[in-house]
């Protein structure tokens, strides 16, 4: 009897992405001690896919877990010893609770409240958990190491219920492949899949998690967008993945919708009126909710008064209602580069709290009394009423400042001097210049970049900043004074910036004297002075420009917290966040703790709750600056996509093993030379600041001018792909 020969059913066919992954897993399966590259695999399973398509396979993968990147690929493959965990052999074991900080490679540090080392969780020993999550996990110290390793043995609190997949119908069962961050397909009932069709992008929200021997999550579908593939889908796309709700739940736009636009009388009368007081709005071209306005006037002393009025959100938003709690939730606007996904619904954000012309608002105000020496002798916080006379653009109020426009123009170079003469005075206090370059685009009406720029600030973007500046250092320097006069502490939300880690600072130092730039590091005060010195040589070196974003990331992340420690990169020894409560909770937490504490009343929050409110504040900014940076990357590319095959000049910002980084002249967009287009191979130094040929010994460094060709622009993985060219020479 002879055996009859299996036929290769996919040979010469063109499959699927789906079908590609399962093709590509059934081989490295097979052979899990074994590695190949792209090519090998096509050539193995004989298909007519190109290496691209293979590539993006093998990425989703990737993505998913189920391989792994090691150069070449290979099958995620791993035992257990008799059926147990690491924790077996390891010791000091011991049960904790923490939060997932999950990296790219699917593994994981768990942060652990009061304890000083986070605890490393291999992508194997993950079991289910994602990026936010509180775990319950097993800890150990493996033998000949001093750092712990873990393991997850349950999720207690997931941060993250809705995701943004790609639907899938079967015979007998539905599912949607999450585009991230989870690991695993969700399966969705035919009875609610709202009409989904095969292959459209959709928002699930996940009901039932994994349990015993239930493999996959359960899953309803709350949104059908359509096809995958279009710019709008794709910046909905990070907008769930990274943890964001599309819309407002019905309750609370109908309490929304329910608040009334008039402003009754017996309102106006408890609130002081400064509707007769010049006042006016300095924001963006194409803002919409105005939270902040500025009124100015002389006093019959010869004083200055100048009133920092904020939009009075807590009168509409009451505590513990549908809309307030949403709002925390939220957290936070989330600002993408073609949107703005709000934190309080549109009637709310652009329409009753917004600070438009024309128009009686009820505000939150801080109110600033300036001597001739420009010192304040007078302050004075509480609820307002306005009414702003005039809506100007940060262009239309630079026009007045450069003396092209004569409006207002008394009173905005009175306020532009002053505000100059407080950013003197916290420089000369120890702030810390932070400004870095601001990427912007000009888009098309279908929201597809057709240019790409740096923001440029000026006069009339730091006159707003630096009186915003004030206020939120005056509102907490208030609830301290009050305090020290108490003798008790009044809990508050504080935004706090630690002090920087001297050890990190010197391996920065290190960096920069490479380039000829000497910093001191000899204490916190020193260097703060040296970041600023670092900032006014940038100007003339961009070798330094690209240092300073690796020097601003090894200091301490700003928070918030009930526990002030000051704002190291401010100078200040007391801030909070009191100026944007349209777009930021802490602001409305900030709020009505200051409206309790006026005059003689004094009140007390539970400061453990408060703190666990600072906590989800501070995790929420986290995510929308991830989801900022993200739809940034997005559409630097959706703009390459355009020039593929063109040549541009750039400088080196930066090496990797694969190759070296371009950023680009002109544009600002940053993609990969890889070694393998370079004329010679080339050895990395152990500074990671240039690269040396092994043939000619020509050494390329971070700062240097180099001419790139466009090879490929991948929106799905956002990556520029480029060819080298040459060495620019000076």
């Amino acid at each position: 009897m002879t055996k009859r020969r299996k036929t290769n059913k996919i040979k010469g066919q063109k499959l699927t992405n789906r079908q590609l992954q399962y093709e590509l897993l059934k081989i490295l399966r097979k052979n899990p001690k074994k590695r190949y590259n792209p090519k090998q695999l096509i050539k193995k399973m004989k298909v007519q896919n190109n290496k691209d398509a293979v590539q993006y396979a093998l990425d989703k993968l990737v993505e998913t877990k189920k391989v792994v990147h090691l150069g070449d690929y290979k099958y995620k493959f791993e035992t257990r010893t008799n059926g147990q965990s690491p924790a077996a052999s390891g010791k000091n074991r011991q049960t904790l609770t923490g939060r997932v900080d999950m990296t790219r490679l699917g593994s994981a540090y768990i942060i652990i409240d009061d304890q000083d080392q986070d605890v490393h969780v291999a992508a194997r020993y993950m079991n289910g958990a994602l990026n936010g999550d509180i775990v319950k996990i097993r800890s150990w110290f493996p033998r000949g190491r001093r750092k712990p390793e873990g393991e997850v043995i349950e999720v207690i609190e997931r941060s993250q219920a809705h995701f943004m997949g790609t639907y899938w119908e079967y015979p007998k069962y539905s599912l949607v492949t999450p585009d991230g961050p989870i690991p695993m397909d969700i399966l969705i009932e035919k009875t609610n899949n709202k009409g989904a069709k095969d292959g459209e992008k959709v928002v699930v929200k996940v009901t039932d998690w994994p349990s015993g021997k239930q493999q996959n999550p359960i899953g309803i579908i709350t949104s059908v967008l359509g096809k995958a593939g279009s710019s709008d889908i794709e910046m909905k796309s990070i907008l769930v993945n990274t943890g964001f709700q599309l819309d407002f739940p019905e309750e609370v736009e109908q309490e929304s919708e329910a608040i009334p636009l008039d402003i009754p009388d017996q309102e106006i009368e408890r609130r002081r009126d400064m509707r007769e007081v010049l006042t006016f709005t300095i924001d963006p071209d194409t803002a919409k909710d105005f939270d902040d306005a500025l009124s100015f006037r002389k006093l019959e002393n010869g004083n200055t008064e100048v009133g920092v009025h904020i939009a009075d959100v807590t009168h509409y938003v009451k505590e513990n209602s549908p809309l307030d709690k949403e709002a925390f939730d939220r957290s936070t606007s989330v600002y993408l580069v073609d949107r703005v996904l709000p934190m309080l619904p549109e009637k709310l954000s652009n329409g009753v709290c917004s600070l438009r012309p024309n128009e009686d608002k009820l505000v939150f105000s801080a109110v600033f009394e300036f001597n001739k020496n420009t010192q304040i002798v007078n302050r004075w916080f509480g609820k307002a009423v306005i009414h702003s006379d005039r809506r100007f653009t940060y262009g239309e109020a630079q026009e007045v400042l450069e003396g092209n426009s004569k409006e207002l123009s008394e009173e905005l170079l009175e306020l532009n001097r002053i505000a100059k003469l407080l950013k003197k005075r916290r420089f000369k206090h120890g702030s810390i210049n932070f400004e870095t370059d601001e990427v912007k685009f000009k888009l098309a009406e279908d929201g597809t970049p057709i240019d790409v720029y740096i923001k440029e600030r000026k006069d009339a973007h730091m006159l707003i900043e630096d009186f915003m500046l004030l206020a939120n250092r005056e509102v907490a320097a208030f609830i301290n004074k009050k305090a020290g006069i108490l003798q008790k502490e009044i809990p508050f939300v504080y935004r706090i910036h630690d002090q920087p880690d001297l050890e990190k600072a010197a391996e920065i130092a290190r960096f920069a004297a490479e380039f000829g730039f000497e910093m001191d590091v000899s204490s916190p005060e020193a260097l703060a002075r040296s970041y600023n010195k670092m900032q006014k040589a940038a100007e003339q070196d961009h070798a330094l420009k690209l240092l300073q974003p690796l020097a601003i990331r090894t200091m301490a992340k700003a928070e918030y917290s009930t526990e002030n420690i000051g704002h190291y990169g401010l100078g200040f020894d007391f801030y909070s966040h009191f100026t944007s409560p349209i777009r930021r909770y802490s602001d409305v937490l900030a709020h009505r703790l200051l409206e309790v504490n006026l005059e003689d009343n004094t009140f007390l929050a539970n400061k453990m709750e408060l703190e666990e409110q600072c906590k989800h504040i501070s995790r929420q900014e986290r995510k929308a600056v991830e989801a900022e940076r993200e739809s940034i990357k997005y559409k630097q590319v959706e703009f390459i996509e355009k020039h593929v095959g063109e040549e541009f000049d750039g400088v080196v910002s930066g090496f990797s093993d694969r190759g070296l980084f371009v950023e680009l002249a002109g544009n600002h967009c940053e993609g990969m030379v890889n070694f393998n287009t370079m004329e010679e191979a080339f050895e990395i130094d152990d500074s990671r600041l240039y690269i040396l040929g092994k043939r000619s010994g020509v050494r390329i460094k971070m700062g240097d001018a180099v001419r790139v060709k466009i090879l490929d622009a991948d929106l799905t993985r956002r990556r520029i792909d480029m060819g080298w060219i040459n060495l620019i020479e000076k």
